[in-house]
């Protein structure tokens, strides 16, 4: 099963996905004339602009919710993982799709919220509604949601759960089949509990733990802030293969790092738009900035200091595509958080393992929520109106299992198998947003001429929308 795994993961994960990664997000950002720029301190500000409904999430509730989908194991474990196969230049790469991945966040949350429906009295939206209500194409709807219900129900918790199991085991030496009973026993408290608790637990933990890490992240950056400047300069040269060490494997750190960025931040995976379209905003560009901001909190704030604590502290190997060391910082040592753990251990011994243990949990816990929210969506949108009790139930009892499971897979595999899923829905989302984008562009443009003139913002749907469309935004 695993070479089957790996073989289907190196398939999806061609270059074609990563070129199509880059390339899509430059041209929404230069399409949209770089909203991450020009309304970055605005996309702050409208974090706190809107309350909670009955029918909607708040705006701030959305943006956590997502962010709890986008900081996750990726920004310990993966960090770690893309260094150690791509070098210190994959960093470089993490912040470009960052930077232009923004553009793509903006416009999947902007058709999510345009083409959202209300359904049981909640709002949902997401790839599947707006290919299916913009580019009328059904059987395309149908296909993102069976696949990002396979994706986020099945594949993507493994990372997570079975980073966390690594991660309690080497810290505090707790079998993985008990953490694993803790970890699936604390899921289902709070999914069966619903949507609304897990937006309301992911508003609770995402700053808590966001602030906690990067607190501690700033004290190791600060006992080598003189070799900041050093390591910066070793990112930048090592992304281009500049230098001896590096220069073999600059290939791998393009790659490596688009594949750990995307897995990151999920900038145009098709994820977070779910999220998006259940919040209740006045205008959908309002979302658009905010979930454009979240990927900047993901990438250029949680990565960031992973990397340089990493980095300034040397606690990291990197090897080859034959599997050749090219630089050993660590000896013996798993490939992925062991690094982040021994690297606040060098600047703080004795709390390091513990410390990155916790955040971990946090940060894997939060995106497992986010992930079984995703999953729900699909099975909405697949069911509409007729989704039974015994549907929803079933597509919890199957989570909490593979949550339990995923702590006691081999690495290696529970990476490929959430890769699989992330490139997986990233095809299929990508394709269509660069299919639909004229909707998302001109909704900008609206925007953009409401703020200039000053009066109140609000959002009128074209005539040509249909009614479903067209009632959500009357109401």
């Amino acid at each position: 099963m695993e070479s089957a795994i790996n073989y289907l993961n190196g398939l999806i994960w061609s270059p074609a996905l990563i070129y199509l990664c880059l390339g899509a997000g430059l041209y929404f950002s230069v399409r949209t004339r770089f909203p991450q720029v020009r309304h970055f301190t605005r996309a702050a500000r409208l974090l706190f602009s809107s309350s909670a409904t009955d029918r909607g999430v708040s705006s701030f509730q959305a943006f956590a919710l997502a962010v709890s989908g986008r900081v996750g194991t990726g920004n310990i474990a993966g960090v770690a993982t893309a260094i150690a196969f791509g070098g210190p230049g994959a960093i470089f790469w993490m912040w470009v799709i960052a930077f232009v991945g923004a553009g793509s966040a903006f416009v999947e949350a902007v058709l999510a919220q345009i083409y959202k429906e209300e359904i049981n009295g909640q709002f949902r939206g997401g790839p599947s509604y707006y290919i299916e209500r913009g580019l009328k194409m059904k059987w395309y709807a149908v296909l993102f949601a069976g696949a990002t219900l396979l994706a986020a129900g099945i594949f993507m918790p493994n990372v997570q759960a079975n980073s966390i199991g690594a991660a309690m085991e080497t810290a505090f030496a707790v079998p993985r089949w008990l953490t694993g009973a803790g970890v699936a026993g604390l899921i289902a408290l709070i999914i069966f509990g619903g949507t609304k608790r897990i937006s309301a637990a992911a508003q609770l933990i995402v700053p808590f733990m966001a602030i906690g890490y990067v607190l501690v992240a700033a004290v190791v950056i600060a006992m080598h802030l003189q070799e900041v400047p050093a390591v910066f300069a070793l990112i930048v040269k090592s992304a281009f293969g500049g230098g001896a060490v590096f220069g073999a494997v600059v290939g791998q750190a393009v790659a490596w790092g688009v594949k750990r960025g995307v897995y990151s931040n999920e900038a145009g995976q098709g994820t977070a738009p779910m999220a998006a379209a259940a919040a209740e905003v006045r205008h959908p560009a309002e979302q658009g900035l905010v979930q454009a901001f979240s990927v900047y909190f993901d990438t250029w704030f949680i990565c960031s200091a992973t990397a340089f604590m990493i980095l300034l502290t040397g606690t990291y190997n990197v090897v080859d595509s034959a599997g050749t060391v090219l630089h050993e910082g660590v000896r013996g040592m798993e490939i992925g958080p062991a690094y982040t753990q021994a690297a606040v251990d060098s600047a703080l011994p004795g709390f390091g393992k513990g410390f990155v243990a916790v955040a971990l949990f946090f940060f894997a816990f939060t995106t497992i929520m986010a992930y079984y929210y995703y999953a729900e969506t699909s099975l909405a949108y697949l069911k509409k109106e007729s989704t039974r009790p015994w549907m929803l139930h079933g597509l919890r009892t199957i989570f909490v299992v593979v949550v339990y499971f995923g702590t006691s897979h081999t690495a290696e595999l529970a990476w490929a198998m959430g890769d699989i899923g992330v490139g997986l829905m990233a095809w299929l989302n990508l394709i269509a947003i660069l299919l639909l984008a004229r909707p998302a562009i001109a909704c900008l443009r609206d925007y953009e001429q409401q703020i200039k003139s000053g009066q109140p913002v609000r959002y009128a749907p074209p005539a040509e929308m249909d009614e479903k469309c067209q009632s959500i935004w009357r109401r």
